[in-house]
């Protein structure tokens, strides 16, 4: 029965210590590309539609952020790069080019959704890439 209870003991301590979290996957410190948009037609239909794009963002350790593309909008283009900041803790990013425009987040390992300010639902949806 001892046997038992310390092999239990020992099995649970090594099934703890592979359990382990990628701390870069979960971080928003990296550069992510645009995989897909969603433009809502009205009637909550709509749903993330693939986009070919080579739009990236990249979200530096010290609070900034830059997309070689718009990030005003859900633009696939690369065209016209922009800057800003962006706050962790409130899941918001403030471009310099977005004049009173504050963007929404959301974070989940390896998808970031960015969130406009439409009145029906607008997103863009980034995939991290390092």
């Amino acid at each position: 029965m001892k046997k038992s209870i310390v092999f239990l003991i020992f099995l649970g301590f090594l099934l703890s210590c592979n359990k382990k979290t990628d701390p870069i996957s979960s971080s928003i410190v990296g550069t992510w590309k645009l995989t897909e948009v969603l433009a809502d037609p009205g009637d909550g239909s709509g749903t993330f539609q693939p986009v070919n794009s080579a739009k990236t963002i990249i979200f530096d350790a010290n609070g900034n952020v830059s997309s070689n593309g718009s990030m005003c909008d859900m633009s696939t283009g690369t065209n016209t790069g922009s800057t800003g900041t962006y706050s962790d803790a409130q899941a918001i990013i403030n471009s310099i080019e977005c004049q009173n425009l504050t963007i929404n987040y959301e974070l989940n390992n390896t998808t970031l959704i960015l969130i406009y300010p439409c009145i029906e639902p607008c997103k863009a949806k980034y995939i991290k890439v390092e």
